[in-house]
């Protein structure tokens, strides 16, 4: 049900896309560290409505379908303000490109497979790439109004470096299995006619 605890969290990551947005345009430091702070408590409910939905056993294909879409819309509108307003720059700017390129094909492969009634499972592999991402970009949030000790900024570019190479990684894997089941299915259909013929030939014979 949509009502229920999970997908609300799930729900919530959405709901606080407008206002990570709106803080972008106020002038100052404090609301990047609000910004910072939505976003954080925002990544916190991706790993929170899982486990709920787990102990509670209220795992349901609505909540499969909303967690990565809610994932994606909050991580690709993160970004897209972050490269308007310029607290990802130079070389960086490739690798968001990069991670956005792969939030794309991932969503992609899953349409795909859903045509055959496949599932896409995320892999550990890709759950790191995620925590990863997350922290590299609650620092760039922060960005230039970080503490002058602590280089905010030189952190969450460097995290989001190395999100960029599991991104290329698990994108190459999630690739390879997406691609290898439509192939596994499309055998089999071909296959399976050519069974039920010989089947009936030899009933007949």
């Amino acid at each position: 049900m949509l009502t229920s605890l999970p997908n609300l969290l799930t729900l919530s990551r959405v709901g606080v896309i407008p206002l990570i947005v709106a803080l972008f345009y106020v002038p100052g430091d404090w609301p990047r560290y609000v910004a910072c702070v939505l976003f954080s408590a925002a990544g916190f409910t991706d790993v929170l409505d899982g486990y709920v939905a787990r102990s509670r056993r209220e795992i349901s294909s609505l909540g499969r379908v909303l967690d990565p879409i809610a994932d994606k819309l909050l991580v690709v509108s993160t970004i897209g303000m972050l490269l308007a307003f310029d607290r990802i720059a130079g070389l960086a700017v490739l690798g968001a490109v990069v991670i956005l390129c792969r939030e794309l094909l991932v969503s992609g492969l899953r349409e795909l497979l859903a045509d055959i009634n496949q599932r896409l499972p995320v892999t550990r592999l890709a759950k790191w790439k995620t925590a990863i991402q997350m922290v590299a970009l609650g620092f760039l949030i922060v960005g230039d109004a970080g503490f002058e000790f602590l280089p905010v900024a030189g952190i969450g570019e460097t995290l989001l470096w190395i999100a960029v190479g599991l991104t290329l990684v698990t994108g190459y894997i999630y690739c390879r299995a997406a691609f290898g089941s439509v192939t596994s299915t499309r055998r089999r259909r071909r296959e399976q006619p050519a069974g039920k013929v010989a089947k009936q030939a030899t009933s007949a014979g």
